[in-house]
């Protein structure tokens, strides 16, 4: 199909034309935009985004506040304040091979980019994604989920407010939506969603030949030694697991605790859940829902197989469909052909697998695909460093869970089948620019000795620059 046919095609050529016009702006100008994008976020909208979110799927204000409203503010802050320098000519060194001459890259934008972003932390994952193509310089169509309609609203306003269309423009709409903009050659698209879909987008992105950066999900192992502080490695897996009510691609999906602690810290866990959640976490203010029905069934789904397979389930109260409700859950020991095992769970479901020695938790997870976190709890660092060494993730948290995500000097992202490429802070940045190579020739250059016609004296002289050069 000509893609001048694609109803996105005239927002495309507006942004494309534009492209350099946008790239060829300086670091103030970009700050001038990220702050605008703040203000909005911060005062403007931020009541809206809290009743927003609380209609998509209970999420408590303050949650929203900690995990949308807060990570936004935190990287713009981190971005503006660094911006200047990211974006000057970086020396490099040049061979004496090429004596007469100087290098540097310089980073410049990759012109127009598609953000299609996920519905569990909408505007996060939304906005955070833009912060670092507007700080690269590009033009950007954003294509949200469909699954939270009421943050996609919000949002549209926010950017329509902020951006001229040319600029930066959201599109709303359903998944044929996504599937249509991924006919254009976008210079690059970032995508956050499940691994399934992720390889979709690739592969219509090699049409273009688009670079991509795919931040996906997968099975994250957290792992409890019998030397753990078992009262805070409860509450610190507690709270990353069952936040968001678990819908989150870094929180743990299942649990290796050492046997010998087993039962001790199933205790400190279920504690730790009424603390957080009361006896009933239905009635409290601090406790999420599942986002539609379909995912409420898919889980409701992994239970049932569990079940089938007699599996023990730990809960505090009953499923409730009408409200998407499903309660925090523990899963003990589900074999390794159970739905839990299999599938990345998305919820705020746990399954906890006892193991007798480090080397059997790390073969345990190595049988698996890399995942985007793995966290270790233990006061060993020997421990720590044997499973670090020993596994591969996209990133490890030692005696906490998920906080890596909120230092903008670490890069986020997964490995093969739980991600390509990083973001966040300066990673986010060179996600959306090309490093451009450039070398400036000041004299006549040795080099130019060695051009044809090859004598026998170049022929020496060749052979003393690969000697001595």
């Amino acid at each position: 199909m000509d893609i001048k046919q694609n109803q996105f095609y005239p927002l495309f050529e507006a942004q494309r034309k534009n492209q350099y016009t946008v790239g060829n702006t300086s670091a103030k100008a970009r700050i001038r935009k990220l702050n605008a994008l703040k203000r909005a976020v911060e005062y403007t909208y931020r009541d809206q985004i809290r009743k927003a979110l609380y209609e998509d799927f209970k999420k408590p204000p303050t949650e929203t506040d900690l995990t949308e409203v807060y990570q936004i503010i935190g990287e713009i802050k981190f971005v503006r304040s660094r911006l200047q320098s990211w974006m000057r000519k970086q020396a490099v060194e040049t061979p004496m091979a090429l004596i007469g001459s100087s290098s540097w890259v310089q980073y410049e934008p990759k012109g127009v980019c598609l953000i299609i972003s996920p519905w569990n932390f909408p505007f996060n994952l939304t906005l955070g994604p833009l912060i670092s193509a507007i700080a690269a310089g590009n033009t950007v169509i954003i294509k949200p989920s469909e699954m939270t309609p009421n943050s996609s609203a919000v949002m549209k306003e926010i950017v329509q407010e902020v951006f001229p269309e040319n600029e930066v423009a959201l599109i709303e709409g359903e998944v044929e939506v996504a599937q249509e903009l991924l006919k254009l050659p976008f210079n690059h698209i970032f995508f956050t969603g499940s691994p399934k879909v992720g390889k979709l987008v690739m592969q219509a992105a090699a049409g273009h030949l688009s670079s991509v950066t795919l931040e996906l999900g997968g099975k994250s192992p957290t792992i409890v030694d019998k030397t753990a502080n078992l009262k805070a490695a409860a509450r610190k897996i507690a709270w990353g697991k069952f936040m968001n009510a678990g819908q989150i691609c870094i929180s743990p999906d299942y649990l290796l605790v050492h046997e010998s602690v087993k039962e001790t810290f199933l205790g400190e866990l279920q504690k730790q859940v009424k603390t957080m959640f009361s006896e009933a976490p239905s009635q409290s203010d601090s406790y999420a829902r599942i986002v539609n029905s379909k995912h409420y069934k898919r889980l409701t789904q992994y239970l049932a197989d569990a079940e089938e397979k007699g599996v023990k389930i730990l809960t505090t109260e009953k499923a409730e469909s009408a409200d998407n409700y499903l309660p925090p859950t523990l899963v003990i020991n589900p074999p390794g052909d159970s739905l839990l095992m299999e599938e990345e769970i998305f919820g705020p479901i746990l399954p906890v697998i006892p193991f007798k020695t480090t080397e059997e938790a790390i073969e345990f997870i190595s049988q698996k695909e890399k995942p985007l976190a793995l966290y270790i709890y233990t006061k060993n660092k020997k421990t720590a460093n044997q499973i670090i060494q020993n596994t591969r993730a996209g990133a490890t948290c030692i005696n906490n869970s998920i906080v890596h995500y909120a230092n903008h000097n670490l890069p986020f992202g997964g490995s093969n089948n739980s991600g390509i490429g990083k973001s966040h802070g300066f990673y986010g940045f060179r996600a959306f620019s090309n490093e451009r190579a450039i070398l400036r020739q000041h004299t006549p250059g040795a080099m130019e000795l060695l051009f044809p016609p090859y004598t026998n004296i170049k022929q020496k002289l060749a052979k003393l620059t690969i000697k001595w050069f």
